[in-house]
C-alpha cells in the first residue's frame, strides 16, 4: 500500500512494499547486506515539525478511508512508527510533515492530522486517516466518508497547489569521501542511461540517479538496480531544492 520513499531534502524510508512484486520488494530490502559500493545511505531523521502556511489556500475534496490494526507498530513512509491512536494520516502527494484539517462532509465533524505516510492508493480516495482520527469524525463504521482537506501548513515546502503526482530520483549511495562518490557516479554513468548527480548533505555526499515521473517508473528502475546488487532508495523530488549539486571540475 505504501512504497519505499525518502523525503527530500530529508529522505523518508517506508517498510510498506505492497506496490512491488514480492521478488522486487525482497531485493530492495536485502540489497543493503551485499552492496559493494560502501556504507548504506544514512538513516533519515523524522519529518520536521513545521508551521509554514501554504502560499495560497489549498483545499481538496474527495473520499477518505482509514487504516489501523494491520499497520499499527509498523514504520510509515516518514520513518516513524505508525500509531493508530495518534492523529496522523497518509496522503499521496502532500509533503510529509505537513498538517491538514479533515472535515467529514456528511456530518460536519473535523480533525487536524499530521501527514506522515503515503497513500491511499485505492482509486478515488484522497486521504487515509488513522484509527483515532477516523473516530473523531465518525467514519469507523462506514469505512469511508466524503471529506474536505484544508492544508494548514506544508511541512516547510512552498506550494501553490496540491501536486497531482510526485517525481522521484534513486539514491544509490552516500559517502563521507567525495572521491568515492565521484567514483560511483562515473561507474553508474558508464552503465545506465540516466543522469547521475552528487548532492551534499551535512557530512555526506549522496549519489542519485535519474528523475522519474511517478512511483511506478521509479520502482521498476529501482528493482533493476537492486538485482545488480546496488543499494537503492526512492527519493521524492520537490520543485525547490535546498541543497546544491556538486559540479565536476
Amino acid at each position: 500500500m505504501r512504497p519505499i520513499l525518502r523525503y527530500n531534502p530529508t529522505s523518508m524510508v517506508s517498510a510498506r512494499l505492497r506496490g512491488l512484486a514480492p521478488w522486487a520488494a525482497a531485493a530492495l530490502v536485502l540489497v543493503y547486506a551485499c552492496a559493494p559500493y560502501g556504507p548504506e545511505p544514512p538513516a533519515p531523521p523524522p519529518p520536521p515539525v513545521a508551521s509554514t502556511p501554504p502560499a495560497v489556500p489549498l483545499t481538496q475534496e474527495g473520499v477518505a478511508s482509514w487504516y489501523g490494526p494491520g499497520f499499527h507498530g509498523k514504520k510509515t513512509t516518514s520513518g516513524t512508527v505508525y500509531d493508530q491512536y495518534a492523529m496522523t494520516a497518509a496522503h499521496q502527494t502532500l509533503p510529509l510533515g505537513s498538517n491538514v484539517r479533515v472535515t467529514n462532509l456528511a456530518n460536519g465533524k473535523s480533525v487536524t492530522v499530521l501527514i506522515n505516510d503515503r497513500g491511499p492508493f485505492a482509486k478515488g480516495r484522497i486521504i487515509d486517516l488513522s484509527y483515532a482520527a477516523a473516530q473523531q469524525v465518525d467514519m469507523i463504521g462506514p469505512g469511508t466518508a466524503p471529506v474536505r482537506v484544508d492544508v494548514l501548513d506544508t511541512g516547510g515546502q512552498q506550494l501553490t497547489a496540491i501536486p497531482d503526482h510526485l517525481n522521484y530520483t534513486l539514491q544509490v549511495g552516500a559517502f563521507s569521501d567525495l572521491d568515492k562518490a565521484r567514483e560511483l557516479k562515473a561507474q553508474l554513468e558508464s552503465r545506465y542511461d540516466r543522469p547521475v548527480v552528487i548532492e551534499p548533505h551535512e557530512s555526506f555526499y549522496r549519489v542519485r540517479l535519474g528523475t522519474f515521473i511517478g512511483a511506478d517508473e521509479a520502482r521498476a528502475y529501482a528493482a533493476r538496480l537492486s538485482r545488480e546488487g546496488l543499494p537503492v532508495v526512492l527519493v521524492e523530488v520537490w520543485p525547490k531544492v535546498a541543497e546544491p549539486l556538486v559540479t565536476e571540475e
